[in-house]
């Protein structure tokens, strides 16, 4: 170290009466403390429901979603060039993604409520892929049909 630098460093521990070896000491061990007290604060502590108990159909829901925003759009562009077609598959694509992104939530958080959403989301995805199916020519339109049958079939397989 020179000159230079041991006076830096020896300014800054005058004028904060701390050493950088001192704070960083200190930190460290502040961090083993604390990481001692969280684990022993909870013995036996069960994280088995930390994550979704129904990840399949979690990660169905969520892709029901996302191909349904993007049929949204799809209809959107579409409306814009002024066709109309498309307002009733984005009618029954908007209340699908309101239903699938509470129930997403509730998978999320393993709501006791799950088994009686799984029904609603079911019957609004059926009118989804239904609307949706009619505009097959569309990909994001099948897209967005063939992801919420298959929600209906992880619902099916994992509410029966």
């Amino acid at each position: 170290m020179s000159d230079y630098e041991a006076n830096s460093q020896e300014q800054l521990e005058n004028d904060h009466g701390i050493s950088r070896r001192e704070l960083l000491l200190g930190l460290g061990a502040a961090a083993v403390a604390y990481a001692g007290n969280a684990t022993a604060a909870m013995p036996g502590h069960d994280h088995s429901k930390h994550s979704a108990q129904q990840p399949k159909v979690l990660d169905a829901t969520n892709n029901c979603t996302d191909k349904g925003r993007r049929c949204i759009a799809h209809c959107m562009v579409s409306w814009t060039e002024g066709d109309l077609e498309l307002a009733q598959c984005a009618k029954k694509v908007q209340q699908m993604m309101a239903i699938c992104g509470a129930f997403s939530y509730l998978l999320a958080s393993n709501s006791k409520y799950n088994k009686q959403y799984a029904r609603i989301c079911k019957s609004v995805c059926q009118e989804c892929a239904k609307e949706c199916r009619k505009h097959d020519q569309h990909h994001e339109c099948r897209n967005c049909a063939e992801a919420c049958e298959a929600l209906v079939k992880a619902i099916n397989n994992s509410f029966a």
